[in-house]
């Protein structure tokens, strides 16, 4: 079922994006065995029996089952997830693939999608798998590597002159003026419940981490990730949850203090205005979490250390290492900690006309 978090009203599990009351929802489901819920796949549909789909309705495309590598950090015990190592080069794999066989339930072969570059691929690779006609709206200032990619998998590309939150709004007005489906990933139950997968995987590589730090700004890997541990949780499976740090790009903060200076280097977080904040909130106090703001300067030296020990990854990743960096100087995190950093994006989608 999905439920409201702001009214608790309760509705079935369609695809819809809001409460009646304007409230974001989350799919609520009773979950009791977590391993003997597991299938021997190698894949996502590893977890199939942890999600709300149908196994008839699985996009042909299926994300990867991601591997963890040690980071080699000072007397943490530090962890990489790459993420960035899924098909369409980005953690945002594991929502759409839940979204799509969402959609291809109920029969939906059209949609409309506003995205710093990263979801839009995601959306334009597995609709093109599936059938589904995607409308992408993205910035003038979105990367060419990622406009190139999204050419060659058939997107309707809308461009918009304007910051993230005004590429949000002109996707929501075409949605709403030409009837075609909004599928947006910030407000979408089903995104979460692919997302949270990660947490999941983490805890069959890893068990639970004492941090995992994630980038956040729109929230979808972060509440995946708090979502996921409660439900181990929930299931008995754990009896603590991690600490989780949400990291946000400087002058673009919803859960830290707004700074003056912008960080236009992290752009896939660059979201003030999150539409689940209340969540997010929520998922820092019950997981005694905290906020952790980085600007450019930082991101970029985390960038070029991450190059330089083998991970190429877009600079909204490498926001994480700069956050452990200012933790680890501040005695936040001592000696010792089991550090998760999912490194979410590829840095590949960077190089123009890739």
């Amino acid at each position: 079922m999905l439920v409201c978090s702001h009214c608790g009203k309760v509705y079935r599990e369609t695809f819809r994006l809001t409460c009646d009351c304007g409230g974001t929802l989350l799919v609520k489901r009773n979950h009791v065995d977590f391993f003997g819920s597991l299938l021997p796949h190698l894949d996502m549909r590893r977890y199939l029996n942890l999600l709300p789909v149908n196994e008839d309705c699985l996009p042909p495309a299926t994300p990867a089952i991601t591997p963890v590598s040690t980071l080699p950090i000072g007397q943490v015990s530090g962890f990489v997830k790459l993420e960035y190592l899924q098909p369409s080069g980005s953690f945002k794999d594991r929502g759409t693939w839940v979204t799509v066989a969402k959609l291809r339930e109920e029969g939906i072969t059209e949609v409309v999608i506003d995205s710093s570059g990263n979801a839009a691929l995601s959306f334009a690779l597995y609709g093109l798998a599936s059938g589904i006609r995607v409308h992408t709206f993205v910035s003038y200032d979105t990367l060419p590597g990622k406009l190139s990619l999204l050419q060659h998998l058939g997107a309707v590309i809308h461009f918009v002159d304007g910051d993230r939150m005004a590429v949000h709004g002109r996707a929501v007005e075409f949605a709403e003026k030409s009837g075609i489906t909004y599928v947006s990933h910030w407000l979408n139950p089903y995104f979460l419940e692919g997302t949270k997968t990660a947490a999941v995987e983490v805890y069959e590589q890893l068990g639970v981490p004492d941090y995992v730090i994630a980038p956040t700004g729109s929230g979808t890997l972060f509440l995946g990730l708090w979502k996921g541990f409660s439900e181990l949780k929930d299931m008995g499976e754990i009896d603590r949850l991690p600490r989780l740090v949400a990291v946000q790009a400087s002058g673009y903060e919803s859960l830290c203090e707004r700074s003056p200076m912008k960080n236009e280097a992290a752009d896939g977080i660059a979201i003030p205005e999150p539409p689940r904040l209340r969540e997010m909130r929520r998922a820092v106090k019950e997981t005694s979490g905290l906020c952790v703001s980085v600007d450019e300067l930082e991101t970029m030296g985390a960038l070029n250390w991450l190059k330089r020990h083998g991970f190429i990854v877009e600079p909204t990743s490498a926001v994480v290492l700069a956050a452990l960096w200012k933790l680890m100087e501040s005695g936040e995190i001592s000696a010792g900690s089991r550090v998760l950093l999912p490194l979410t994006g590829s840095g590949l989608k960077m190089v123009k006309g890739i």
